[in-house]
């Protein structure tokens, strides 16, 4: 099997319309008309995860965070991006992400998250049609910025992001003060997501679960909306069973790995 037929999979759940404008998902480095031999899945591409694809004899590596986000005009050794170059280069391996499109897809990031907070009824937040066309044809596929959802039985504040903080092993988690009423509406955008605040509010959920935000944004909410930030590698870390769950769906002989390599950049004391 030709690594295009494993991209093409990935493209028929989440397209590549639906990333957004600044974005630089699909094909990073090499030729798709390789025959696979196996897939890394990651959150992020490092040196480590592509040692680690050698060793395991995949030439596919697959990740959430694209490898090229901005322009590169050279490829040496003066950067992370540019050794990764290089390395994936020098040993024919194919590098491919699912970003933004992936973060907006229906059952993408987002929902992921909301599946590992037992949320229900989790609808697409700002929700959209793009026209998607493949090999000839022409489809509609909903995409959405976020989700919203309801929790079976409304959960007391200080619970929720206990509960939260578990089960995505969070390190620190930041929130502002606790909400003195139940939560039970919950909005959630995955990564950098504050810019999704207002949506939140004007949904009149009781709280908001975001990957980032700004300093000033947490302030004039109190007892408004539990605010709720989890870290950007903590929200997205479970990404990876998603690449799992397509690839495992269409090529179940496919060899597939969830990478053991701690690609986060920050460390807490």
């Amino acid at each position: 099997m030709k690594i295009k037929e494993v991209v093409a999979a990935l493209e028929r759940f989440a397209p590549l319309p639906l990333q957004e404008d600044y974005d630089n998902a699909g094909l990073q480095v090499g030729l798709t008309e390789a025959e696979v031999s196996g897939a890394l899945l990651c959150l992020d591409v490092t040196e480590d995860v592509i040692d680690e694809a050698l060793t395991l004899g995949c030439n596919l590596i697959i990740s959430h965070h694209p490898l090229l986000f901005r322009g590169v005009k050279c490829v040496s050794d003066r950067n992370i991006v540019e050794r990764c170059l290089r390395r994936a280069i020098c040993n024919g391996i194919v590098i491919y992400s699912a970003h933004t499109n992936m973060d907006n897809a229906e059952d993408g990031v987002n929902f992921k998250i909301a599946e590992k907070i037992g949320l229900q009824q989790v609808e697409l937040l700002n929700p959209r049609t793009v026209k998607v066309t493949t090999d000839g044809v022409t489809r509609s596929v909903m995409a959405g910025n976020g989700v919203v959802g309801i929790l079976p039985l409304p959960e007391d504040s200080l619970a929720f992001l206990q509960r939260i903080k578990a089960a995505f092993h969070i390190e620190c988690m930041m929130h502002n003060e606790l909400l003195q009423r139940p939560i039970q509406k919950v909005v959630i955008c995955g990564g950098a997501g504050d810019f999704l605040l207002d949506e939140a509010l004007a949904e009149q959920a009781d709280a908001f679960l975001t990957g980032e935000m700004h300093y000033h944004f947490y302030f004039g909410h109190e007892q408004e909306i539990q605010i709720a930030v989890m870290g950007h590698y903590q929200s997205e870390q479970y990404t990876k069973e998603i690449f799992y769950s397509i690839i495992g769906e269409a090529f179940p002989e496919l060899p597939v790995y969830m990478t053991t390599a701690d690609t986060n950049p920050i460390k807490y004391l």
